[in-house]
């Protein structure tokens, strides 16, 4: 169904066997047999790269919460105590 409502919107439908047979023949006779495999080491590093970066900043951001979590029950365990000592000063 969404495929379908894609292709309504977009006017064009994804490649099918015979179109990825053409692309792929188009890109060994444009880059040659000797660059693909570059390429696609590149484009693994490029992925692996962007996995890292996207692991990084979720273990950043659950340390901030954690950090954040922290602080407020600390604040919320010393509140008491500090109305305590008000109340006994009044």
């Amino acid at each position: 169904m969404a495929s379908a409502f894609l292709n309504s919107v977009l006017l064009f439908e994804l490649p099918g066997g015979f179109e990825w047979i053409v692309i792929i023949a188009v890109v060994i006779l444009l880059f040659g047999g000797r660059k693909i495999p570059e390429l696609m080491r590149g484009l693994g590093r490029g992925i692996r790269e962007f996995n890292d970066a996207k692991t990084n900043v979720k273990k950043e951001i659950e340390e901030g919460m954690k950090e954040s979590n922290q602080e407020d029950s600390a604040t919320e365990t010393s509140a008491p105590h500090h109305q305590v000592k008000q109340q006994e000063n009044a």
